[in-house]
């Protein structure tokens, strides 16, 4: 072996001696560095803020569970739902369904909140990405159950009546903030961050509650 040769081979094992000495990175520093590589690697473009990379703290908890493999303790999930579930307020003129017509385009439309929409734009509820609703659908998602038939199966056959009431009132805190519900769910918060109005949630209402819907026939 020549000079040149023994001069590599001592260059490479001080290198590989010097990674080894080096501790290994914390689950913070990773996380920081994921962070900033998502923060370069985005651009703000349309209505698309580079907000939308801040996590709030709900998501923050529920992203390390879900990072670390172990579901998220009780008392945080716990903190999350009254947290949320404090952000839920009735319909402003007290009537909690719409029109079940327009609350079936509403769940038919996934369009909204992309940098291609227009901001100010309708958004949809993209409900079949994720549910079943109606029986002649011939393509939905299964991420989330079956609405088939939502309101018959709870007995709700006068959304209007007292006994309806609990259904009801959770039927429209799940749709303004699942969150209050489950801590962790995938369901997006539909009042509470602002992708649905008042209007259409009342539309979705009236297309899981009222027994005229076609899906409760």
């Amino acid at each position: 072996m020549n000079r040149k040769h023994t001069l590599a081979l001592t260059a490479i094992a001080a290198v590989l001696l010097t990674a080894c000495a080096t501790p290994m990175p914390s689950s913070a520093d990773l996380d920081k560095l994921a962070q900033d590589i998502a923060k370069r690697s985005f651009r703000a473009q349309g209505q698309v803020k580079l907000d939308v990379l801040n996590q709030d703290e709900d998501n923050r908890l529920c992203s390390e569970a879900d990072t670390n493999g172990t579901p998220i303790s009780e008392a945080n999930a716990k903190a999350i739902e009254a947290r949320n579930l404090k952000t839920i307020k009735p319909p402003s003129d007290g009537k909690y369904l719409g029109d079940f017509k327009a609350g079936e385009k509403v769940a038919q439309s996934g369009r909204g909140l992309t940098w291609t929409d227009k901001e100010g734009s309708e958004n949809g509820g993209n409900c079949y990405n994720c549910h079943q609703i109606s029986k002649t659908e011939l393509s939905y998602g299964n991420l989330g159950p079956s609405l088939y038939n939502y309101g018959k199966i709870r007995g709700v056959t006068d959304p209007t009546n007292a006994a309806a009431k609990p259904i009801v009132e959770y039927t429209w805190g799940k749709l303004n903030n699942a969150r209050a519900y489950n801590a962790c769910t995938n369901m997006p918060r539909f009042g509470h961050k602002n992708i649905l109005t008042e209007k259409q949630i009342k539309d979705v209402m009236a297309l899981l509650l009222d027994p005229a819907s076609p899906i409760n026939k």
